[in-house]
């Protein structure tokens, strides 16, 4: 008999960088969904099986290792295509969701425990906050520092778009890039701005909201610059310029620097007029939407 456990992706809208520094950070769990299976071995060995190519060779293992301590005698299959597209990684969370599924399968605590297993995964790196969307889903409101989730609703009257650049970013690099350049001003008015921004989440008004991010991007494009961490290539700056002038909000979503930017504003009709419009800026515009349900066992 196999136990089957899936867990959604995330995109963070707020307090990306900040969140390591207290802020906190407002992030969504979207419908794309990490699958972990797990069955008795035929043989007594562990068999790590993964269907995507969205693996580096090894990862597969290092995941196991992370929640198990060691490679358990069972068969495991760890899916992960919906988080790629053309074997390319969207950035998603997808090692974060992968890890609660698979805890959850193995009938762990699907937010403490995974918690410790991708911080071992990520060598202690990292707010953990993409594993809190995955286990709990929906908007959700994270501080790092007593790992603390508080739920939200989406607001009424607010649409958003998910836009692929095409290109796979390291999150890593960009934190350990952080880490060496020492504090700027930039980085205490990103944690500011930040809370700024969960207050205004919290307050559910979307006009709100969309006001918010005009001096909240303006602070992350300083702070991008200030720390060296391009947050803003792979066509996000194009993408963030012409949303303002057209009175939308993009942003990068997460570490950028590629990755996945969100779109936001008060009509759907507008956004994708602004999609269309800029269909030379525009990579590939994801089909995916706020997951309410976090960590689910599928079949046990």
């Amino acid at each position: 008999m196999s136990v089957v456990a899936s867990a959604p992706g995330k995109v963070v809208l707020s307090g990306e960088y900040a969140v390591l520094d207290g802020a906190p950070a407002i992030c969504m769990a979207v419908n794309r969904r990490a699958v972990a299976t797990v069955g008795d071995s035929p043989d007594g060995r562990c068999r790590v099986s993964t269907p995507g190519r969205e693996f580096r060779d090894g990862e597969k293992f290092r995941i196991v290792e992370a929640v198990c301590g060691s490679r358990p005698e069972l068969t495991i299959e760890l899916d992960t295509r919906a988080f790629a597209e053309d074997g390319a990684k969207l950035g998603v969370g997808s090692s974060a969701a992968l890890t609660v599924a698979l805890v959850a399968a193995l009938g762990g605590d699907a937010f403490v425990d995974a918690l410790a297993a991708h911080r071992r995964l990520q060598s202690g790196s990292g707010s953990s906050v993409d594993v809190a969307t995955s286990a709990h889903g929906g908007l959700i409101e994270y501080r790092m520092g007593d790992a603390s989730v508080t739920r939200l609703e989406w607001p009424a009257d607010l649409a958003i778009r998910f836009i692929w650049t095409g290109t796979s970013t390291c999150t890593k690099a960009r934190l350990d890039r952080l880490s060496g350049s020492g504090g700027r001003a930039s980085r205490s008015e990103l944690r500011r701005a930040a809370g700024d921004m969960a207050d205004a989440w919290r307050s559910g008004d979307a006009a709100g909201i969309l006001a918010a991010y005009v001096p909240y991007v303006a602070v992350l494009r300083q702070f991008s610059v200030d720390h060296n961490l391009d947050i803003f290539d792979a066509g996000h700056e194009a993408l963030t310029d012409g949303a303002e002038r057209a009175g939308l909000v993009y942003k990068p979503a997460g570490a950028g620097g590629g990755d996945i930017g969100t779109l936001l504003g008060p009509d759907a009709g507008e956004l994708d007029a602004f999609i269309s419009g800029n269909a030379g800026l525009v990579h590939t515009v994801l089909d995916c939407e706020l997951d309410r349900v976090g960590v689910i066992l599928e079949q046990s």
